[in-house]
């Protein structure tokens, strides 16, 4: 029996988050604005079938499907919010769960550091896929459980405060999320996201 881990909808991709994701995923590549649907479940072969649902149920188009060893991860995305959510929907019905169902997200870890020295920013940078940190900028970093949810925090970040996205780690047993900018933007961002995760129902992780 698969386990859902994560589902969330997103009613709008914001366009750092739109233009990362465009930049590193395999499928068809989602634009600002667009409706987005992610799914993390468990064991990670499941995520197969439930992007044929979805992608059978209504008119979304897939940018992932990620199969690891213990999770697997999708996304649909649509300008049509309701197609988008009747593809979530459909992944419910056939796992024969509800939203409830998913894990309640935890924050493993958030630290802002403020005034990053340069060398540091390049060592970040350079294992970085999207916008530049640049010395003497803040630094937040978000470590999730599950993973996928630091997408979310992400896209909440982004629609609270005019912070950069350096990077986001989605998948996996833990998720992180970098976010850079001014401070006042990056204590923003960082406050929205975390309210973003705190604020979202489901199970509780077994620790």
């Amino acid at each position: 029996m698969a386990e859902l881990r994560s589902l969330i909808v997103l009613d709008s991709l914001q366009e750092q988050l739109a233009a990362f994701m465009a930049s590193t995923v395999q499928g068809y590549m989602p634009v600002a604005h667009m409706a987005s649907l992610f799914v993390e479940v468990a064991p990670g072969m499941e995520i197969v079938r439930l992007l044929d649902v979805a992608l059978k149920a209504t008119d979304v188009r897939p940018a992932i499907q990620v199969v690891e060893r213990s999770f697997g991860t999708l996304e649909v995305h649509s300008e049509s919010q309701a197609s988008v959510r009747q593809a979530g929907q459909a992944v419910l019905d056939a796992l024969g769960v509800v939203e409830a169902d998913r894990l309640k997200p935890r924050i493993a870890s958030s630290t802002v550091i403020r005034k990053v020295d340069p060398y540091q920013t390049a060592i970040i940078n350079k294992n970085r896929s999207g916008s530049m940190l640049l010395g003497d900028q803040t630094l937040f970093i978000l470590e999730t459980q599950p993973a996928l949810y630091a997408v979310l925090a992400a896209n909440e970040a982004e629609k609270a405060s005019r912070v950069t996205l350096v990077d986001i780690r989605p998948f996996g047993n833990f998720g992180r999320l970098y976010l850079g900018g001014e401070e006042e933007d990056v204590v923003v961002g960082s406050e929205a996201a975390i309210r973003s995760l705190e604020g979202l129902s489901g199970r509780e992780i077994s620790r």
